[in-house]
């Protein structure tokens, strides 16, 4: 397709087959960049890490949905806030399994466990969930791959605008930021 009009996200284009926009590598690198933090900095988790969660807060006491998506925010430090599209149809199962019960108290519904419900939670607190330090660290590197996401996409824009300047400039502050970063690791 020779000659082919093409246009990029920012209203640039290049013609012809195998033709690339000037720092379009950049915002490939940011894209991996920040797939690389959220996968391993992400907010989500599985539907047995909230079944888990659910199980161990209520072992402690009745709790309703908002109590438990707040609860697990608060003791995560922030790094996890399950959605209400997690927690309640997953709250919905435990009641269907019979592992907790749900009774009406001041227009809520408070979820309390079951006698099997408190084996269940009783058995899995052993090995299925922890607020342990795993997840404070999480919540620690957190705000430094939020901080590396933005600088990623810093880089890219000046890549994508910059002249060959600023360019030249920008790769002379990087150069000087990974230096401090690995000094600040040198340190004892």
């Amino acid at each position: 397709m020779s000659g082919s009009h093409t246009a990029n996200p920012f209203g640039e284009s290049r013609d012809g087959p195998g033709q690339r926009w000037p720092g379009s590598g950049l915002w490939d690198a940011v894209d991996q960049l920040r797939g690389a933090f959220e996968h391993k900095t992400g907010t989500r988790a599985g539907r047995g890490d909230v079944r888990a969660a659910i199980l161990f807060l209520l072992a402690e006491k009745p709790r309703h949905g908002y109590q438990i998506i707040n609860e697990i925010e608060q003791r995560s430090g922030g790094a996890w806030k399950p959605s209400p599209g997690s927690v309640y149809p997953t709250l919905q199962l435990l009641a269907d399994e019979g592992l907790i019960r749900a009774e009406a108290e001041n227009g809520r519904k408070t979820y309390s466990l079951t006698d099997e419900g408190r084996e269940e939670a009783d058995a899995s607190a052993e090995s299925s969930y922890r607020w342990g330090p795993a997840d404070k660290n999480h919540a620690r590197t957190r705000a430094l791959a939020k901080a590396g996401v933005e600088l990623a996409q810093a880089i890219a824009q000046v890549g994508q605008s910059g002249s060959p300047e600023q360019i030249q400039e920008a790769v002379g502050v990087i150069d000087q930021a990974r230096r401090k970063l690995y000094s600040i690791l040198a340190q004892d």
